[in-house]
C-alpha cells in the first residue's frame, strides 16, 4: 500500500477562477452569492446563486472545441489544466497509459439538452443540435481531460448527486494507494444555471431566497453554485523522487448508504461514513481538528449532520472546528465535494480554517464550533470533508497535514 499525496489543485468557482483566488476569497469570508445573471430569474421565487464570473470560453478553448464542450466540461478541463500545471507533471508514454481520471458530475451537459428541448417543444423545430448526446453526457468532462493530455489509463465519471466528486476522489485515492494507477486526476464539475433545472429546484422548496446561512438559526435553505475543482493524486515516493511539492496527504475514504429516504437525511449513514474514513486512515477521532461540513443550510441537513458529528466524535466534538464553505461558493452539486476537498487541503497547507459565512445566531440544534464569519489561524493535524447526497449516499474524505 502506498502513501498518497495531493501535488496539484485547480479551481474555477464563484470565489475565483483559480485555486489561489478561491482560497483568498474564502479566508477573507467573501461570499460569491449574488443575483443570477446568466438566466432570466423573473420566473423564479429565488434570485440568487453562486455563478462563475468573468469566464470567457474563447480565452481557454478554440472555437471548434467550444462547439463540442458544454460549460460543465469546459470547467472540468480548466481546473484540470491548473492542477496538472501546479503538480509539474512531465508526461511520458508510460505515465499517460497508466494515469487514471475519475470525475464527478450529477447533471452533466444539461444546457445542451435544455436548448434542444426548447427548440423541439417551444419553437416547433424537428431536430436538435447533432452533438447533443456528446455535449450532454456526464462523462464528457472526463473524456475531454483525457483527450487534452493524451491520458489513456482508467477513466470514468461518477454520478451520485452531491457526493459525486467526493466519491470520485475517494475512488481515485484507493486506486493510487493500491497500485492500480500510479497517478490520478480526480474531482468534479457542474453548471446548473438553466431555467428548467432551477424551476425543478424551486419546486423542492429547499432553495433560500436570500443567502446561504449554514448552522445559523436563520438558515432558509441552500444556494446553488457552479464550477469545478480537480486534484492530482500520486504516491508520496513518486512525488518526492521527481521533486514535487506535496500539499497534503489523503489518508482515508469512507462511504455508506442511509437506506432510509430519497431526500430526508438520517444520522446513521453519515456516522458510518465518517467512522469508515477514520478507520481507513488509521486515525483516532482525537487527531481530527477540523471538518469541512456538508452544511447545506437546510433545516434538516444541518441538524442531522451536527448529530452525526457528535455521535461519531463523542466529547471530542466540543473541540472540533467545523465550517461550511458552501456559505461562500454555493452548493455546486456534483462539484461540491471537490471544491470542499481543495478547501480542506489548503486549510492544512496554510494553517488557516475557513469560516462559515453569513452566520447570524447560534442554533441549539447545531451546537458545534462553526467558525462563524471569520477565518481562524489554527494548524490542525488532520481533517475530514463530508458529502451527504440525496438518495442517502454518503462520502467522507480524510486528509492529513505533511507538517
Amino acid at each position: 500500500m502506498h502513501r498518497v499525496v495531493v501535488t496539484g489543485t485547480g479551481v474555477i468557482s464563484a470565489l475565483g477562477n483559480n485555486a489561489s483566488s478561491f482560497w483568498q476569497s474564502m479566508i477573507s469570508g467573501t461570499s460569491g452569492i449574488r443575483e443570477i445573471t446568466s438566466v432570466d430569474v423573473s420566473q423564479l421565487r429565488f434570485k440568487n446563486g453562486a455563478e462563475v464570473l468573468n469566464y470567457v470560453p474563447e480565452e481557454h478553448f478554440a472555437l471548434r472545441d467550444i462547439d463540442m464542450m458544454d460549460r460543465f466540461a469546459q470547467f472540468a478541463v480548466v481546473a484540470a489544466r491548473e492542477a496538472i500545471a501546479e503538480a509539474g507533471i512531465e508526461w511520458t508514454p508510460e505515465l499517460r497509459e497508466t494515469t487514471a481520471i475519475v470525475t464527478g458530475s450529477c447533471l452533466g451537459g444539461r444546457s445542451a439538452e435544455e436548448s434542444g428541448y426548447w427548440e423541439l417543444f417551444h419553437n416547433g423545430k424537428n431536430r436538435v443540435h447533432p452533438y447533443t448526446i456528446p455535449l450532454g453526457m456526464s462523462n464528457a468532462g472526463t473524456s475531454h481531460i483525457s483527450m487534452q493530455f493524451g491520458i489513456e489509463g482508467p477513466a470514468y465519471n461518477i454520478s451520485t448527486a452531491c457526493a459525486s466528486s467526493a466519491h470520485a476522489i475517494g475512488d481515485a485515492f484507493w486506486m493510487v494507494r493500491s497500485g492500480v494507477a500510479p497517478m490520478a486526476i480526480a474531482g468534479g464539475s457542474e453548471a446548473p444555471f438553466l431555467l428548467g433545472g432551477l424551476k425543478a429546484w424551486e419546486a423542492m422548496r429547499v432553495v433560500s431566497k436570500d443567502t446561504c446561512r449554514p448552522f445559523s438559526a436563520e438558515r432558509s435553505g441552500l444556494v446553488l453554485g457552479e464550477g469545478a475543482a480537480m486534484l492530482v493524486l500520486e504516491t508520496l515516493e513518486a512525488a518526492l523522487a521527481r521533486g514535487a511539492r506535496p500539499l497534503a496527504e489523503i489518508v482515508g475514504f469512507g462511504m455508506s448508504a442511509d437506506a432510509a429516504h430519497i431526500t430526508q437525511p438520517v444520522t446513521k449513514g453519515p456516522v458510518r461514513a465518517m467512522r469508515m474514513a477514520l478507520r481507513d486512515a488509521n486515525l483516532a477521532p482525537e487527531q481530527i481538528g477540523y471538518i469541512n461540513a456538508h452544511g447545506t443550510a437546510t433545516e434538516a441537513n444541518d441538524r442531522i449532520e451536527t448529530a452525526a458529528i457528535r455521535d461519531t466524535f463523542g466529547t471530542h466534538a466540543d473541540k472540533l472546528a467545523v465550517s461550511s464553505t458552501k456559505s461562500m461558493h454555493g452548493h455546486a452539486l456534483g462539484a461540491a465535494g471537490a471544491l470542499e476537498a481543495v478547501a480542506s487541503i489548503l486549510s492544512l497547507r496554510h494553517g488557516i480554517l475557513p469560516p462559515t459565512a453569513n452566520f447570524l445566531t447560534a442554533d441549539a440544534a447545531c451546537n458545534l464550533d462553526v467558525i462563524p464569519n471569520r477565518a481562524r489561524a489554527t494548524a490542525v493535524e488532520a481533517c475530514l470533508s463530508n458529502s451527504f447526497a440525496f438518495g442517502g449516499l454518503n462520502a467522507v474524505l480524510a486528509f492529513k497535514s505533511l507538517g
